[in-house]
């Protein structure tokens, strides 16, 4: 392996000068620079990474952790993620918890032992546990997508509430009055905020109390969801999906049933599903912008690491957009 003292023999300089050059710090003439620079690219040097993150007590590595790698709304968040943090010059190690609390304490374990400089995490819980966790060893923080109750931290996340509301306006405008709401777990925040808001159109709009059945956020939980809303008498006229997943499997178990969307009935969600996984777009969703989300997160947090950050938390709160598709159909 090259060393450092090679490339300032190399170049001509002193081994203090390569480092400046390498590292960016410190004035050296541009003609040096350049020496320098030709030398690290003819001998094929390499930075000790791991000696400097021991003088600097930083390693240049972020974590994320989410709650579903398999789903791509999450696949789209972690991809913004990395770009933000590749931009930066930061590495980025991404953990799948399957929405365990037990999985997500693992992670964090072994996170705070590769001292990564922060975390972005879309809690399990609503706890807040692990963010005080995180906190008690120094470790900053960003949760995404989702809110933790007390434990102040900040927070990127998308209107999940407004987006829910502006389904429910439009399954009530296209003369729905029974619809049933197949939501995931109830102790998280985007459960709870999207019920509220489906809940609160349709109310307004003076339909029948929605019925709200709970699970876990999979097309498994989905298509059971689905199948006991069937089940109600009067059978609802509408679903509305809590997210793409859960869409999934409500088509299935439409499917199962023999009953056409939107001709037998009509089928909203929240999150919306990537072109390449779908030949012609079909439901209609209040879509949110995973990717930007991932990136606000990552600026939120290189603020916290680089004291620029004011002292109280701060929440970013992103737009959805609602795309109207055939699965919520004509007016009845």
């Amino acid at each position: 392996m090259v060393t450092l003292n090679e490339v300032a023999k190399k170049a001509g300089v002193a081994p203090i000068t390569v480092s400046r050059v390498v590292n960016g710090t410190g004035y050296v003439k541009l003609e040096v620079r350049r020496r320098v620079e030709a030398a690290v690219a003819e001998l094929g040097y390499v930075p000790n990474s791991v000696a400097r993150s021991l003088k600097s007590r930083r390693t240049n590595t972020l974590a994320l952790v989410l709650s579903d790698l398999s789903n791509p709304f999450f696949t789209t968040v972690a991809r913004g993620v990395e770009d933000a943090a590749s931009d930066a010059g930061y590495m980025t190690i991404i953990c799948n918890t399957d929405e365990s609390e037990s999985e997500e304490r693992r992670y964090l374990r072994m996170l705070l032992q590769q001292r990564v400089d922060g975390i972005l995490l879309v809690p399990a819980s609503g706890t807040g546990e692990t963010v005080r966790q995180l906190r008690k060893h120094g470790t900053e923080v960003v949760v995404l997508d989702r809110r933790v109750a007390d434990a102040p931290a900040d927070v990127a996340r998308c209107d999940s509430e407004g987006g829910a509301y502006a389904l429910g306006k439009l399954v009530a405008g296209l003369g729905h009055r029974r619809a049933a709401i197949l939501a995931g777990p109830e102790g998280i925040s985007v459960t709870q905020e999207r019920v509220r808001g489906f809940r609160r159109a349709m109310d307004e709009a003076g339909a029948v109390p929605c019925s709200e059945l709970h699970g876990e956020m999979t097309p498994e939980s989905g298509r059971a969801l689905a199948t006991e809303a069937l089940s109600l008498s009067p059978r609802p006229t509408a679903l509305f999906a809590a997210n793409n997943f859960i869409a999934i499997g409500a088509l299935n178990a439409l499917r199962d049933a023999s009953l056409r969307v939107p001709e037998d009935i009509a089928l909203v969600a929240f999150d919306d599903l990537p072109p390449a996984l779908v030949t012609f777009p079909f439901l209609t969703v209040s879509a949110q912008p995973a990717y930007e989300m991932g990136r606000r997160g990552v600026e939120l947090l290189f603020d916290r690491l680089e004291g620029r950050a004011p002292e109280h938390y701060r929440e970013i709160v992103l737009p959805t957009e609602l795309v109207v598709r055939r699965s919520s159909g004509d007016p009845v």
